[in-house]
């Protein structure tokens, strides 16, 4: 056996060049496999150190199949399989490990930590106990137990053993970020305050402790506390790069251009940090302020710089497969993960947010029970985890033969949300309800806010709280029922339902999905936009018997509107969209490109801040271009907000699917622009389909893309029609019942008194 690229990769590791030494050992392994164990033992424990634990499972796999007696090489395959997230693979590797010296103790701690990291509590527990048996005094063997009791869900053991590991071993940062996270988990943030105290004194240089603390204040709502903590540790630690990252992360939401520099000069001070670039790039994606598509197209920049060195996690996934959408990058996006791995990868991690661009991504009835099931998900761990900290429920409040309804959303403020709801502000009987509002606005209070705090009865706005002490504050008040309004869309809590703050709950407006909680008990919807099938709703619908959203005269003034059709104005046919392009896919673009491309000589205009940016507009351009349409005939407006005159230019609308328009098409309709719609099976899918039937257009609403092809060219080819609807549209929507607001005030307090009546009859039933 000639060992001459053995000892040439010998070298190589010697000098410092271990990706050489990585190629030549492989390359000699491949030529010659009937090398010693110590070789294939060396060489897959190089590379599981070296985090490449694909190749180190490789070999370790084929060094112990060659060498079955080696020990080494099983628990070197254990490792590699665990760090894989291939557990049941590594509980096997660790088993024949264990079978070869039964004595040792690390294919026991190994296994121990594949049940930790697999969250199998009551295994974790077992192989922990046994070992802390054999040696109480060892702070690692009482860490791993106390985290099989927190994945068990035995917080009060879980903090115990922490604390004992801390005393065995003081400087032990881990255990102290973990029983951090306990206590956080177990009672609130707030109450991990006295524990970092603590680590600190046995830690005192700890950056790690620093950042945790840090951010266990964001986590109970106490940013500002957050930046005052962060800002002193300036005159300790000076210009370094983590502190830098962390008040810019503290502070992005309420100051972008400061959190930009803080982020930027951590970034200068750590160049290689792909983390801090990623941060980067998600808070100028969100920047409104200033010019936004620069700040987007920079946003773009930054994420294609490291998108090929950034670890998989659901949070790069989120920020990179939002930037991609937005800017039309539809391939880069695609090449992220595939529909079910990505979705769920957001519900296991907690980020119920990225599930609401992930509706556009269905394309199969398949999709759409895997996107059930991927809120579901989410759902169960929120209410696993919530569960642990109950809230304290009072008695029955006197009657007073009022039913006590609650609104929970940050968005009651100049926002669309605010303005459907502001109907049923507006209309209801004091005489027969009093109404509530929650409001976790960040921001500064503005004119609606300020009216409707003015309607209502009680209007309780905390910018700093967290979920659990939102929910205890409304317990305290005693609802009847409990409406939210946001889903999980920014600066709202949809984890307080989760604590049951009211004895009936339930979803509307806000967000176009089951949210996944199984607290909530109905979905307000109406007869159109429910889905036919079952399955696809997973509270019980609480129908409105027309329309579920009205049209309120604030929302929607009389604006102007020119009454000429853009097509007689200009001698061509514009066809024109709002709709944000979190809801676009590449297949949804081609197809408007193909309606655009069968009108002769017409237009495609898009009205988004995304049009400013050159990458969106390149790409755009090469998709129309694709299917016939050159770039002179598109239209880009830089637009966010003053998007409404824009629809005097604008011949017609193509809505976007599978995830259709809501506020958009009112808008569109309103404007007198008629909308084409495809219609599928789930509520995302079905908006518009309602929108547009009450509103007499349900011609307008087709059941495949074929047929939604034929419809957009049938409007197109009728310009006496459109021209009629441009001067009759909002006349026939104030007359509709998307536009008879006292009717659906109306309409909406007799379906929430009998679904209370209902409830408490159901409450009141011996058992």
């Amino acid at each position: 056996m000639s060992l001459t690229r053995f000892a040439e990769a010998d070298a190589a590791f010697a000098a410092g060049r271990r990706d050489e030494g990585i190629r030549l050992t492989a390359e000699q392994l491949e030529l010659d496999p009937q090398a010693p164990p110590n070789v294939y033992r060396n060489f897959s424990a190089l590379l599981i150190r070296s985090q490449n634990y694909e190749a180190g499972e490789v070999w370790a796999r084929r060094g112990a199949e060659l060498h079955p007696r080696d020990f080494d090489l099983w628990n070197n395959l254990g490792v590699a399989l665990r760090r894989l997230g291939r557990f049941d693979e590594a509980i096997v590797a660790l088993d024949q490990c264990a079978k070869l010296n039964p004595k040792s103790a690390a294919p026991l701690i190994n296994k121990g930590n594949v049940y930790n990291d697999s969250k199998n509590g009551p295994a974790a527990v077992a192989v922990w106990s046994k070992l802390v048996r054999a040696t109480p005094a060892n702070a690692e063997y009482q860490r791993g137990l106390g985290r099989g009791h927190w994945h068990a869900g035995d917080l009060d053991k879980a903090e115990m053993r922490m604390r004992l590991a801390t005393r065995l071993k003081p400087d032990f940062l881990d255990a102290w970020l973990d029983l951090a996270s306990i206590v956080a988990e177990a009672r609130s943030p707030d109450e991990t305050l006295p524990v970092f105290d603590e680590a600190f004194a046995a830690m005192p240089d700890a950056q790690k402790l620093r950042e945790a603390r840090a951010t266990m204040l964001r986590r109970g709502g106490r940013n500002r506390d957050a930046e005052v903590f962060l800002t002193s540790l300036l005159t300790t630690y000076g210009d370094v790069a983590w502190l830098h990252q962390q008040i810019g992360s503290t502070i992005q939401e309420y100051d972008r251009r400061r959190a930009h520099l803080h982020m930027e000069k951590a970034i200068e001070l750590d160049p290689d940090n792909t983390d801090y670039r990623m941060g980067l790039a998600e808070s100028l994606s969100r920047t409104r302020t200033g010019k936004e598509s620069d700040m987007l197209e920079k946003a773009y920049g930054v994420l294609r710089g490291v998108i090929d060195k950034i670890k998989p996690t659901a949070g790069n996934l989120k920020v990179a497969s939002e930037i991609f959408t937005r800017l039309a990058d539809y391939d880069a996006a695609d090449a992220l993960s595939n529909f079910q791995d990505m979705g769920r990868s957001f519900a296991e991690s907690g980020k119920h947010t990225a599930l609401l661009a992930h509706l556009a991504r269905v394309k199969t009835p398949e999709d759409r029970l895997e996107l059930m099931e991927q809120h579901r998900i989410w759902g169960e761990q929120v209410q696993a985890r919530l569960a642990k900290q109950p809230i304290q429920h009072r008695g029955p409040r006197p009657p007073n033969g009022k039913i006590r309804l609650g609104f929970m959303s940050s968005d009651l403020r100049a926002h669309p949300v605010a303005y459907f709801a502001l109907p049923l502000l507006e209309h209801y009987d004091r005489s027969r309800f009093e109404i509530y509002c929650y409001s976790f606005n960040l921001g500064d209070e503005d004119f609606l806010q300020a009216r409707i705090r003015g309607m209502v009865d009680q209007f309780r706005w905390e910018k700093e709280i967290t979920d659990r002490a939102a929910a205890q504050m409304i317990a305290d008040d005693q609802l009847d029922m409990l409406i939210e309004l946001g889903g999980s869309t920014h600066m709202n809590k949809i984890n307080v339902m989760a604590f049951r703050p009211a004895p009936l709950q339930a979803s509307w407006l806000g967000y176009p999905h089951s949210a996944g909680l199984s607290t909530i008990d109905h979905f307000i919807l109406d007869p159109l936009v429910v889905p036919p099938k079952r399955e696809l709703v997973m509270e019980e619908p609480l129908l409105m018997p027309r329309s579920w959203i009205a049209m309120g005269e604030l929302a929607f003034p009389d604006r102007p509107i020119n009454p000429v059709i853009p097509q007689t104005r200009n001698g061509y046919l514009t066809i024109g969209t709002a709709n944000n392009p979190y809801k676009y896919s590449k297949a949804m673009v081609q197809a408007w490109a193909r309606v655009t491309a069968a009108i002769p000589d017409a237009r495609f205009m898009f009205v988004r801040p995304e049009g400013g940016a050159p990458t969106f507009r390149r790409n755009m351009e090469a998709i129309f271009a694709a299917e016939g349409v050159p770039a002179e005939r598109l239209r880009f407006e830089d637009v966010r907000g003053a998007h409404m005159p824009f629809y005097n230019d604008i011949d017609m609308s193509l809505d976007t699917f599978p995830q259709t328009g809501g506020t958009t098409t009112c808008e569109a309709l309103f404007m007198g622009v008629p909308v084409v719609t495809l219609v599928g099976e789930a509520m995302f899918e079905r908006l518009s389909y309602s929108i547009l039937t009450n509103a007499g257009l349900g011609d307008l609403c087709a059941r495949n893309e074929d047929e939604f092809q034929q419809i957009a060219l049938r409007l197109a080819a009728d310009p006496e029609r459109r021209q009629m609807l441009r001067t009759s549209l909002r006349g026939m929507l104030k007359q509709s019942p998307l536009g008879q607001t006292q009717q659906f005030a109306t309409d909406f307090y007799a379906m929430v008194e009998g679904a209370v009546a209902k409830s408490k009859a159901r409450i009141s039933e011996p058992a």
